[in-house]
């Protein structure tokens, strides 16, 4: 997975390195500016096992302000803004590997540096008692909820950088 490019970023941004579950990392460029979620409309996706995304829907890719040719094949967490704690994660993955639903409110990076709030349920697909895969709807999320999960999860990463 690539660094961002300042040439695709909304100005002005800042620039931070952000490291994943696999161990590897990337630099990002962070801009201040929030898109809202469209009225009306599901962000839609699907994932293999290891959460390689195999499957976008028009929203996603038009949110996510990556291509379908970019955004096709390419870990999901290419949309993980630094302002979520790891930990967030964590309880994503630990819940969908038992095979049980998941909702929770996620900041996503766009690929110009913007950020999206979504509230997302991932659901494991199941075949022949099997995960094959994830799926991922978001929808419009609460103003209030985004509100307490900015204050919440400025909390989790301080006490992740903490440790």
């Amino acid at each position: 997975m690539q660094d961002m490019r300042s040439t695709n970023v909304l100005s002005p941004y800042k620039e931070q390195q952000i490291s994943y579950y696999d161990k590897s990392a990337r630099n990002v460029l962070i801009s201040d500016q929030e898109i809202p979620f469209p009225e009306g409309k599901l962000i839609v996706s699907r994932t293999n096992i290891e959460g390689i995304i195999t499957h976008a829907n028009q929203s996603f890719i038009e949110m996510s302000a990556y291509s379908e040719q970019e955004i096709i094949y390419a870990p999901h967490y290419i949309l993980r803004h630094p302002d979520m704690p790891s930990a967030a994660f964590k309880d994503l993955w630990n819940t969908i590997k038992c095979k049980k639903k998941w909702h929770g409110y996620v900041k996503n990076l766009r690929k110009d540096g913007a950020y999206y709030w979504v509230y997302a349920t991932v659901i494991p697909n199941i075949r022949a008692g099997q995960i094959i895969g994830y799926t991922s709807v978001r929808r419009k999320p609460s103003r209030t909820k985004v509100q307490e999960c900015t204050q919440l999860y400025a909390q989790m990463l301080k006490k992740e950088h903490n440790r």
